[in-house]
């Protein structure tokens, strides 16, 4: 056993076997928390895929035990990154510079994923996949594995909610045992420090649009006298980690919630204004100020949701086209032109009901239907004003 240079310019150190690959091809990595029961044989799993596969490879652990599991990975032959308890997702992301392999394997070292079968995975990565998604309801799922209502409950429903999302076609989004070139996942610059790691690798594969591939796995129920991780943590454990999965799916998804709606809103709340402007009536209903008055609310709230679909887009940078796109057409020369128009616009359209309301001695008979086209003008020439100062900032921030 020895310790790598590397190790010593974090908080995490490196510990390598007797016995070393000296240039993987493949780096089977997976983080470990007090797995000693189970550990020694999971590395004997991942030699027999290895050899299996044909590939020359690597086993990473990156270990947060507090039991005796780095010590048995060493002497079974994994390579051991002990690092700090912060998260699985962070565990990941702490072992990106250690990783020797042009691809990644991921997974989980207590037994229920079959790391004997990675050849779909290899292959799949050497043609070209960038992800490659492991699925448990088209492989196998052991009796007793997977509790009833993660089976047929939470992970088909957020993989549906996810699917709807982003157009994509997984079958099983919370399979840990998933395939990724290290470039591809440099590409994806991981942030997430726990649980919803998994969604943000699915969600990222997707938006980059990086070459997807599903391959069917054999899942296991855990090993007896094993508790898996929520069972440690508690009832509550998995909900948790679905609800900050769901988190994660609403935060990259600003198309879906904002960007499109709020373009519906905006030319709905246009239409009801311009009626109830103009008096119209159409079969029994009849469009004056109230009606005016609604179209003004929804087009704002369109217009909101707009321009927040816009930050987000910008700020996820997931589309270089969208982003060009906005510069050419939304400079700051440009936001700030068309905020002063809207602005000038609805103040000269609320000049003459400050005129009454200045002559007739501080009061107003009736409100002009003019001064309510002059309201919505001025919140949307302050809404584009604010939308140009944000998107300037974004610009700014990726300049430096």
């Amino acid at each position: 056993m020895s310790k790598s240079p590397l190790s010593q310019a974090s908080d995490v150190e490196l510990f390598l076997p007797e016995k070393d690959c000296p240039s993987p091809e493949l780096t089977l990595l997976v983080p470990a928390l007090n797995e000693s029961l189970t550990i020694e044989e999971f590395v004997v799993w991942c030699k027999e895929g290895i050899a299996k596969a044909g590939v020359e490879g690597e086993i990473l652990i990156v270990d947060s035990s507090t039991d005796d599991t780095a010590k048995i990975a060493l002497a079974a032959g994994a390579r051991v990154l002990e690092t700090p308890r912060r998260g699985l997702g962070r565990a990941y992301i702490d072992a990106l510079p250690f990783v020797r392999g042009k691809y990644l394997i991921l997974g989980d070292c207590d037994l229920t994923y079959d790391f004997r079968e990675i050849s779909s995975f290899v292959e799949a990565m050497r043609k070209g996949a960038d992800f490659v998604m492991g699925s448990r309801f088209r492989g196998y799922i052991e009796d007793g594995a997977m509790p009833g209502l993660h089976r047929y409950f939470g992970t088909p429903l957020t993989t549906w909610i996810l699917n709807r999302l982003y157009g994509t076609r997984f079958s099983d989004i919370h399979c840990g045992m998933r395939g990724i070139a290290k470039e591809a996942f440099i590409r994806m610059g991981m942030k997430s420090q726990s649980w919803e790691y998994a969604s943000e690798m699915v969600i990222k594969a997707a938006k980059l649009r990086m070459k997807i591939e599903e391959v069917p796995i054999r899942f296991y129920k855990d090993r007896e006298g094993r508790l898996s991780h929520h069972k440690r943590a508690g009832w509550f454990s998995p909900w948790q980690a679905g609800w900050i999965n769901l988190k994660a799916m609403l935060l990259h998804a600003p198309d879906f919630f904002f960007l499109k709606p709020g373009l519906l809103l905006f030319f709905a709340g246009l239409i009801l204004t311009c009626l109830g402007g103009m008096q119209a009536t159409i079969g029994p209903l009849s469009f004056r100020l109230h009606w005016m008055l609604l179209g003004v609310c929804v087009a704002l709230i369109g217009s909101s949701s707009l321009q927040i679909g816009v930050i987000g887009k910008l700020w996820h940078g997931y589309h270089p086209d969208f982003e060009a796109g906005l510069k050419s057409f939304f400079s700051y020369n440009k936001g700030m032109s068309y905020s002063a128009v809207l602005i000038f616009l609805g103040l000269m359209l609320e000049t003459p009901s400050l005129y009454h309301y200045i002559s007739e001695g501080l009061t107003l008979a009736s409100i002009q239907y003019s001064s309510v086209w002059g309201l919505l003008f001025l919140m949307l020439g302050f809404q584009t004003f604010g939308l140009t100062i944000l998107c300037e900032l974004i610009f700014f921030r990726e300049k430096n």
